[in-house]
């Protein structure tokens, strides 16, 4: 157990350079930029972002163990195996790069109205922005972070509650750090008119996620799916960029409570119907690399039949939502040396698609004692038992254990 919670902690802190992780990071860096020089609020600005981060994380892990324990075979990431979790995050993500780009600040109605604190609007902004950064972490899984989770999803409550804890203090303690040790935080840079520009740039990785999203959302629930969320996305700008306007002209009495009104109609119009449009979608396109020419589907009972017949075996568990199984997709299973071991070993390459619930991945996941994506199982020629490989990929690796597994030599 404390090997696990070690494990999980560690992979928190990797967590923070993973990309999916990065824009909202990024934001926290800038926040604290903003607070530099004045240490209470820079501590302010690190407790509500801790806060958050460990919320959320019990949240979604009191989540994962109750549908465990009815018998729901789900992973780390489950949430996004949902058309509709998808699309309200994307519109999420795409209001904050509106928010960076200055379409709107907020809360800034409220503190001007005298109703909340500057210092209490700090703590619950870098709150939210916790709970947002570990629901876009979900589809990254960190070295160590995999087989702390599997762990912990066969363990009782209060021990797998205390290994989501340790993986949700080392997500957070960089930038607890940081927050609460001013000698730490007097290496940043100086506060200055550059911020303002840093603010803006930093919209375009949100932007980026938000495309991500939307990609993701299209191969889970097919086009009527993606028509839905960009007729909501010009929506939700449009009831941003109208919010934008009241604040800036201090739209106060009726004035200020008919564009209020149209505001949250136009949101209401475009979220409201969201759920049938997503959840009517089609079959997920399965995810496709370029490591086989027609790889085949994967199956328990597939991988029963061809296993032991002198042919080696690769199984890719992977989803579209899963940033890191893309990026080793791109830059190992897809080079020209992975297809041409592949092709010289002779060896059967499989994927078992998880970018919509399949109870079988995950059982077979739960198997392997992993909690979480990436995925990567090789079964050897002989029959002997299988190798779970590491969830960074390079070439080399691949290529030696399939060199191993087949008996066959570079």
């Amino acid at each position: 157990m404390l090997t696990a919670i070690l494990a999980a902690f560690l992979g928190g802190i990797i967590l923070n350079f993973m990309p999916c992780v990065f824009p909202v990071i990024s934001l926290k860096a800038l926040g604290l930029l903003h607070h530099q020089g004045d240490s209470n609020r820079a501590r302010t600005e690190g407790s509500g972002f801790l806060l958050g981060v460990v919320v959320t994380m019990l949240a979604l892990a009191a989540l994962l163990l109750a549908l465990r324990a009815e018998g729901t075979a789900v992973g780390w990431g489950f949430q996004l195996q949902s058309p509709l979790v998808i699309g309200i995050l994307a519109l999420i993500v795409l209001g904050a790069a509106l928010n960076l780009l200055g379409v709107f600040e907020v809360g800034l109605s409220l503190q001007r109205a005298g109703e909340i604190s500057m210092g209490r609007g700090v703590f619950v902004r870098s709150a939210l922005t916790g709970a947002l950064a570990i629901v876009v972490a979900t589809p990254c899984s960190a070295p160590f972070m995999a087989g702390a989770i599997g762990f912990a999803l066969v363990q009782p409550a209060a021990v797998a509650l205390g290994i989501f804890l340790a993986l949700a203090l080392g997500f957070a303690a960089p930038f607890t750090l940081v927050s609460f040790f001013p000698a730490i935080a007097a290496r940043l840079p100086r506060p200055g008119a550059w911020m303002d520009i840093l603010k803006r740039g930093l919209a375009f990785p949100m932007l980026g996620a938000f495309a991500w999203l939307v990609w993701v959302l299209a191969q889970q629930a097919g086009t009527t799916a993606l028509a839905a969320i960009l007729a909501s996305a010009v929506v939700v700008s449009f009831t941003g960029w109208l919010y934008g306007i009241a604040q800036r002209r201090r739209l106060m009495g009726r004035s200020f409570k008919v564009l209020l009104t149209v505001t949250v109609a136009l949101f209401l119009g475009a979220v409201v119907p969201l759920p049938k449009a997503l959840q009517a979608g089609a079959e997920p396109t399965a995810t496709q690399t370029a490591a086989a020419e027609a790889p085949v589907k994967w199956s328990p009972q597939t991988v029963t039949e061809l296993r032991g017949h002198g042919k080696a075996i690769f199984v890719n568990f992977t989803a579209s939502w899963c940033i890191t199984c893309q990026v080793n997709d791109r830059t190992s299973l897809s080079t020209d040396a992975v297809k041409q071991a592949i092709a010289r070993t002779n060896t059967v390459y499989m994927v078992a698609d998880s970018t919509k619930f399949n109870a079988d991945i995950d059982d077979a996941m739960s198997t392997f004692g992993q909690g979480g994506l990436p995925l990567y199982v090789v079964y050897p020629a002989d029959g002997s038992a299988p190798k779970v490989l590491p969830q960074v990929l390079t070439p080399s690796i691949v290529i030696n254990a399939l060199n191993q597994a087949s008996g066959k030599k570079a």
